[in-house]
């Protein structure tokens, strides 16, 4: 078998049901919120797009009401855990709640594209629309404080998210529950 080699420059490969399903994230409207308390400038829903290495590309998916979900470019996912893992449902809702210092360095975009190049994108739901942010985690020490605080916030949630997918797995003793 031949190994393609592709350029950072190049899209990620993906499946038609990560697209459907990144797409549905993306339009998720506030009201699913109703019962949630939030002013139509705060940020309800954090939606990144990870690069994870030339090939394999993680969006991870937060809502205000804690809800954290990991959608892969190859068509997987892993859902759920926020219903089974106060961690997840705390880490998600401390992204989210921060996220509203960086949508001052966003900008509100109706266009949704998939990261090239290392990139992370980052993607804040309002009820006034929704802003984009763009991280890159190799010069991330020298960008402004919010960037780096959504990504430490953001790696959080991935570490929950593991955590929960391991005890999930057996791998992990500890079964706290949600």
């Amino acid at each position: 078998m031949a190994v393609v080699r592709r350029s950072m420059l190049d899209p990620y490969p993906v499946t038609p049901q990560y697209l459907a399903t990144r797409n549905s994230a993306l339009h998720i409207p506030p009201a699913q919120f109703s019962n949630m308390k939030f002013k139509a400038d705060e940020v309800y829903g954090v939606i990144v797009d990870m690069p994870l290495n030339p090939v394999l590309m993680v969006t991870m998916v937060c809502f205000i009401n804690g809800a954290a979900n990991l959608y892969f470019n190859n068509g997987a996912e892993y859902t759920g855990a926020s219903t089974r893992y106060k961690s997840v449902v705390q880490a998600a809702r401390n992204l989210v709640v921060n996220a509203n210092q960086l949508k001052e360095n966003a900008k509100r975009t109706s266009q949704f594209p998939l990261p090239t190049n290392g990139m992370q994108y980052v993607y804040l739901m309002t009820k006034r629309g929704t802003f984009k942010a763009e991280i890159d985690p190799r010069t991330l020490h020298a960008d402004s404080k919010e960037k780096r605080i959504v990504h430490h916030l953001a790696q959080e949630v991935m570490t929950a998210l593991r955590l929960a997918q391991m005890r999930d797995k057996g791998e992990v003793a500890g079964g706290e529950q949600a």
